[in-house]
């Protein structure tokens, strides 16, 4: 990749993102007095905190309507690209991605988009693509949802298509199945002379051939339990990409609640995935997963235990704690984490201030890059 696309493409081991916060509670389906409102002026200010504490990038959630509940969680949300696009503009070195889904964006216009957004960051636009699977928002823009293969069929024309756009000088046709575009010309072109840095999370086999022809990172889970099966998991999917004549890192994701001490940050965990929790949002999110109390049994035994493994993998303790964890994900093969906090303007100093230290310390992280200008 081109060393004029900084931070992630830093020589940083092991990469720290936050994940969610354009949208309202994060991804945490809470109710705290606390809880994350997602406003700009809170996100300028998050955005600005990453970059000058070392943090590499941040990762939104693609959400057009929320799931109801006492919260009506992720309900307030920022549109990804334009987002970005602002804290570009208030940031100097870290990557901010758009999460786009590739059937509602017509790609002439997201071409243009993030041509734009990689204009005003000088090259820390990331693209975070997505085929879809919320139904309600599908009907929501009138689009219909394609079968499961369909949307990566249409995703690979979509995404062919716009690296042409970013590439071609010359007007070309594009006439495929899903997509018919006649004498395209798209100018500027990208800030760099190469791609932004493209990822995918899709879990199914198709989804995963996906992010291996196109993507040069893939988003997984991380079993904890099994550190080994990670890291196989992580190997074969940097084998397969190699094989393909390409490289492509693996990431994972989860939620972060660090404290001073352990004790601390295990009570506010507890408290989070309890009496903090909106249930009603969480039953919104089960239905749409046609997750009911009518095919469900035990179903309030469910609920009631969704609330710790809904925000991703726990990663809870004090700053030794989590630096550990992070180190253990590191030594599967795993290139970084994108996480959420409850409060990211509140909870993000001690980790900057704390755990990046001791990451660098372990080897895990570089000294601060300067700003790219």
């Amino acid at each position: 990749m081109s060393a004029d696309r900084c931070q992630m493409y830093n020589d940083n081991p092991f990469k720290l993102g936050l994940f969610g916060a354009n949208c309202s509670s994060g991804r945490a389906i809470n109710k705290l007095p606390e809880r994350w409102l997602a406003d700009w002026d809170s996100c300028e200010k998050m955005a600005k905190l990453a970059d000058e504490g070392g943090m590499d990038f941040i990762l939104p959630i693609g959400r057009w309507k929320g799931y109801g509940g006492e919260t009506d969680f992720q309900g307030t949300t920022f549109e990804t690209i334009t987002w970005a696009t602002g804290l570009l503009a208030h940031t100097k070195n870290i990557t901010v991605f758009g999460t786009v889904h590739a059937p509602l964006f017509n790609p002439m216009v997201v071409a243009k988009q993030i041509v734009t957004a990689d204009h005003v960051g000088h090259g820390r636009f990331g693209l975070n693509i997505v085929v879809g699977w919320n139904e309600p928002e599908f009907q929501m823009s009138g689009i219909q949802q394609r079968e499961h293969g369909d949307r990566y069929e249409y995703a690979e024309e979509w995404i062919s298509v716009i690296k042409k756009m970013w590439n071609e000088e010359e007007p070309f046709d594009f006439d495929e199945e899903y997509l018919h575009l006649k004498n395209v010309v798209a100018k500027p072109k990208l800030h760099g002379d190469s791609s932004p840095l493209i990822i995918n999370a899709g879990q199914s086999p198709i989804g995963r051939a996906f992010a291996l022809r196109h993507c040069h990172a893939f988003f997984t889970n991380f079993r904890e339990a099994d550190v080994k099966k990670s890291a196989e998991f992580v190997a074969k999917f940097k084998a397969d990409a190699k094989a393909l004549g390409r490289e492509a890192n693996v990431y994972t994701q989860g939620h972060v609640v660090c404290r001073p001490t352990r004790k601390e940050a295990e009570e506010y965990f507890h408290y989070l995935t309890t009496e903090g929790v909106d249930f009603e949002a969480i039953e919104g999110v089960l239905e749409l997963k046609n997750i009911t109390r009518a095919n469900t049994p035990d179903y309030d035994e469910y609920v009631r235990q969704l609330p710790p493994k809904n925000v991703g993998y726990p990663i809870i303790g004090s700053p030794d704690d989590v630096t550990e964890k992070f180190a253990r994900m590191h030594g599967a093969g795993l290139s970084g984490i994108a996480f959420s906090l409850v409060n990211y303007v509140d909870e993000l100093p001690l980790i900057t201030e704390e755990v990046i230290p001791r990451l660098r310390n372990l080897g895990l992280k570089t000294p601060p890059l300067q700003s790219a200008g």
